[in-house]
């Protein structure tokens, strides 16, 4: 540990505590429990989580929310949030993360208010400049902050933080919304968001830590793994498993992505060069 991170680590905490109150977007993934860390040290009381609870949002992470919560004693509350009422979403647009995060940031601005606290925070760092997220405009649209970027936090940075704090995800995988999963266009449903959580969830256990299952039409599974990883499925008898388990689960074609996992694999079909698309709408924070 550095004491220019440490001290960058101050610079986090002294703006939030300036920020006099905060309700910090918790979705228990490494970003936004560092930043909860963060502000509940700033600001003790004055910093509330608040977590959406959804068909596109596992379970596990909705009470792995709930129990770190509970575990630092801050104040936590959970609103529905169904993505699939948004109209337009269900057809997964290129601009869907828009069309999610306005919504569920509109919530959590009702939530807030009603908790007297006017500032909402969420997680993004400077390494989410650099793909194509529609949702950091909504971000900016609704005044909501960002933290992490401001300060000028990486995500390397911010797991190695974790780890000197003890937070239990220092080392967790990087997580995104479900929905992420379907090749823009095609039709996102209840059912196939449940194939993808199932699979993922015995992947996870499986031991695997860092992965994706992009779903292709109604019954095709891409999984990407990291190359690493590539070696287990050369044997026969832990293929035809996971086969045999992901056929349970509603697909009956599995392959296996031979690039490997990477952030934001369904982006590359749009043809875009993923620049810096958002940031240039982001106004500096106060």
């Amino acid at each position: 540990m550095t004491k220019e991170l440490l001290v960058k680590y101050d610079d986090l905490k002294a703006y939030l505590k300036s920020l006099g109150s905060v309700a910090v977007a918790f979705s228990s993934g490494v970003d936004s429990t560092f930043l909860l860390y963060a502000a509940h040290e700033a600001l003790g009381d004055n910093a509330i989580a608040l977590t959406a609870s959804s068909c596109s949002f596992p379970k596990r992470e909705l009470n792995e929310a709930i129990d770190y919560c509970k575990a630092i004693g801050v104040k936590h509350f959970v609103t529905e949030s169904e993505e699939l009422s948004i109209e337009g979403f269900a057809q997964n647009p290129t601009n869907r993360c828009y069309l999610c995060k306005h919504e569920l940031f509109e919530k959590f601005i009702a939530l807030a208010k009603e908790q007297g606290i006017t500032n909402i925070v969420e997680g993004s760092n400077l390494d989410d400049d650099g793909d194509y997220r529609p949702g950091l405009q909504a971000v900016a649209e609704l005044g909501i902050l960002s933290p992490l970027r401001k300060i000028g936090f990486t995500k390397q940075e911010i797991r190695e933080l974790s780890e000197y704090f003890g937070l239990p995800t220092a080392k967790k995988q990087s997580f995104a919304c479900l929905s992420s999963r379907f090749p823009y266009g095609e039709t996102i449903s209840e059912k196939k968001l449940g194939m993808v959580d199932r699979a993922e969830q015995f992947l996870l256990d499986e031991g695997f830590n860092q992965f994706r299952v992009r779903i292709h039409g109604e019954d095709v599974a891409r999984i990407e793994v990291q190359p690493e990883d590539f070696a287990r499925f050369l044997d026969t008898e832990y293929r035809i498993r996971i086969y045999d388990i992901f056929k349970e689960y509603g697909f009956n074609y599995v392959s296996l992505d031979l690039k490997g996992y990477r952030t934001g694999s369904m982006n590359e079909a749009l043809g875009l060069t993923l620049e810096k698309k958002v940031s240039s709408k982001l106004t500096d924070e106060v």
